[in-house]
């Protein structure tokens, strides 16, 4: 067995086992999670993510497993994002609190499920044609300026998304939760689908629709040469599970608190702008900087940009600045 198989092989049995704790141990069915317990559940995905940047420096390196968490922090927090809108979602389909848990990780696992093959078809894209990482970056650069510009003003309405509207051309749908079914048979044996269900699709759709920001600028962080794509794909799948799978426990932990980080948007948005620009003029870096002081750069910035604006929207929301936002209805 390779190096590279003993690590996939790893990751999947922490996956397996990690999950198997969380459902049998942690979480119960159809029960409200706690505050304790959300920050309990955060603690060890985060510290399980962490364990396995340390395994992923013993056994593939230094720049690897900096990549590993710089990925990891930069999907971490776009998770945030993630958050306020599965609030919306809830809210706006009326689900009861104590169906949240196994609504979030049935969406979750969908999510992750389609995750992977869309960074498959990305990483093979790249691989490919390397001319795409310029329009990744080009994308990124334009995503960060209209995220760092972005209004408050407008309402987000889950049920005028297309997506929405796609379920419900195609699905039979029938009104409420029915005890937390997510499909049930008519008197005529036909199959219709609860809100629940819906729900979980929704989730699944934004996660996706997330990624395709946070795929990208990944993709910018990891080196993309030959001789490490093995290893820079690697990243990329952990990175992205890791981050997700804790998005659950984050949901609980943050759904409150969400709505005081008024400036991690344009954190956020930096980041994103300046993995783009580092994407753009990869080929003149390279000439001037090494891979491992790129990453060690990446790191750096994410990290300063992303405390900085939580601190900054926490000493802003202090001040009464910038008032409570308008499409916050939780």
């Amino acid at each position: 067995m390779t190096s590279e198989q003993a690590t996939y092989l790893v990751f999947g049995i922490i996956l397996i086992l990690a999950l198997i704790f969380d459902l049998g141990l942690i979480s119960k069915k159809n029960q409200t999670v706690t505050i304790r317990q959300a920050l309990l559940q955060t603690f060890f995905w985060v510290a399980l993510a962490l364990a396995f940047f340390i395994f992923i420096w013993v056994k593939r390196g230094q720049q690897t497993a900096l990549e590993y968490i710089s990925g990891y922090l930069m999907e971490w927090s776009l998770s945030i994002d993630n958050i306020f809108v599965f609030i919306l979602i809830f809210t706006s389909f009326k689900v009861k609190e104590k169906y949240f848990g196994r609504v979030l990780l049935i969406g979750i696992l969908m999510a992750i499920f389609f995750r992977v093959i869309f960074i498959t078809a990305g990483v093979a894209l790249v691989h490919k044609f390397e001319w795409v990482l310029l329009f990744f970056g080009a994308f990124l650069v334009y995503t960060g300026y209209k995220m760092f510009t972005a209004s408050d003003d407008e309402e987000f309405d889950p049920h005028d998304t297309k997506v929405y509207k796609f379920i419900k051309k195609f699905l039979p749908l029938i009104p409420g939760d029915h005890h937390g079914k997510y499909i049930l048979r008519d008197e005529n044996g036909k199959r219709r689908y609860t809100v629940l269900f819906v729900v979980v699709l929704m989730l699944a759709a934004i996660d996706l629709l997330f990624a395709l920001d946070s795929i990208p600028a990944i993709m910018g962080i990891v080196d993309n040469s030959p001789a490490h794509r093995a290893d820079a794909k690697l990243v990329i799948y952990t990175s992205n599970i890791f981050a997700v799978l804790g998005l659950r426990s984050l949901f609980f932990l943050l759904r409150s608190a969400v709505s005081k980080f008024d400036y991690l948007q344009q954190g956020i948005a930096i980041v994103l702008a300046f993995i783009g620009l580092k994407m753009l003029a990869a080929h003149w870096i390279d000439e001037w900087i090494d891979k491992t002081t790129q990453v060690f750069i990446s790191l750096g910035i994410i990290m300063v940009c992303l405390s900085g604006s939580i601190a900054y929207s926490i000493f802003m929301q202090k001040k009464g600045i910038p008032p409570e936002r308008k499409h916050h209805k939780s």
